[in-house]
């Protein structure tokens, strides 16, 4: 039902917040200088993306170094590029990153704490020194860590693959933070950082990706997801049945009862009794490849046996 307010009822409203001050709570600074920030959703895309590089990352450097390696993700966030190099350690090993057919660089870092424990690993020694190395990377060190920026680009061009095909090369080395200046400092980039963990040291890794880049792939991000959300169609589906239907499956009905020892088993003689205290009501387990899907009773049907089933196994 519709109603028009009366002249009278305006001026009563506007009456009534005369002198008051509007609510300053609501109100947000915002600064006009901060480049626009890429959607959440994207966000969470990238850090999918991302944790499966840390977990083929992780297969890559324990191949590489022969020792065990774990690779987490631990942030995915949005800064800009003066507050991405402001976090980083100095000095550290850092490198500037083409991203062909783009145009634009990415950023690179591997903290010290890691770089040279690496490197022992890689020239003989375990990886295990006690003291903590705080300088620069000299060049011979350098050209031994290629190896290493090797497999971090191989299964970075890996992961970006499912979106797009970018070819990750080397462009420059720096060793201070601040002499890198591939970006505006207002620039915005997407900060990714993964914890690297070998034998007794650990360690980060940092890499700062354009927003701008980011942002020209929206579209190549809600592609995958659409295919994603798209592929189990009933014709899929019915392909899928038709290539399981000639699969065998184990079926196994079991009396799970007490059990002995080896030994105990290796005792036993003719004319021993064994007491199993397995009531002859109870229902016996019927395992699927080995997991126990249903209870009920060994049955006959004509001469061939048979499993009567009496209930679906829940779980504990």
């Amino acid at each position: 039902m519709e109603r028009s307010l009366s002249q009278e009822e305006i001026d009563s409203v506007f009456s009534s917040l005369h002198g008051k001050k509007p609510d300053e709570a609501r109100a947000v600074p915002y600064d006009f200088r901060r480049p626009d920030r890429i959607a959440k959703d994207q966000l969470r895309a990238i850090h999918l993306l991302h944790d499966n590089f840390a977990r083929n990352l992780a297969s890559s450097l324990s191949a590489y170094l022969r020792a065990y390696a774990m690779v987490t993700l631990v942030s995915v966030e949005q800064l800009s590029f003066s507050e991405f190099s402001q976090c980083l350690p100095s000095p550290t090993c850092l490198v500037s990153l083409a991203m062909k057919p783009y145009e634009g660089s990415a950023v690179l870092e591997i903290n010290s704490s890691l770089v040279f424990p690496i490197l022992e690993m890689l020239l003989g020694g375990n990886g295990k020194a006690s003291a903590k190395i705080n300088r620069e990377v000299t060049d011979i060190e350098q050209v031994v860590l290629d190896g290493l920026y090797r497999i971090i680009l191989h299964d970075l061009r890996q992961a970006w693959s499912s979106i797009t095909p970018i070819d990750f090369t080397i462009e420059s080395r720096e060793t201070e933070p601040q002499l890198l200046q591939i970006m505006a400092p207002n620039e915005a980039v997407v900060a990714i950082g993964l914890e690297v963990r070998i034998a007794e040291c650990s360690g980060l890794i940092n890499i700062g990706l354009p927003s701008i880049i980011i942002k020209m792939l929206r579209q190549k991000f809600d592609q995958q997801w659409t295919v994603r959300r798209t592929a189990s169609t009933e014709e899929e589906q019915a392909r899928m049945l038709r290539l399981i239907q000639s699969s065998n499956i184990l079926l196994d009905a079991r009396l799970q009862g007490p059990t002995i020892s080896v030994e105990d088993m290796l005792k036993l003689n003719v004319g021993d009794v064994l007491t199993f205290d397995y009531p002859a009501d109870r229902p016996i387990s019927f395992l699927v490849n080995g997991k126990l899907k249903y209870r009920g009773f060994v049955a006959c049907s004509g001469r061939k046996k048979a499993f009567l089933i009496e209930e679906l196994y829940q779980g504990d």
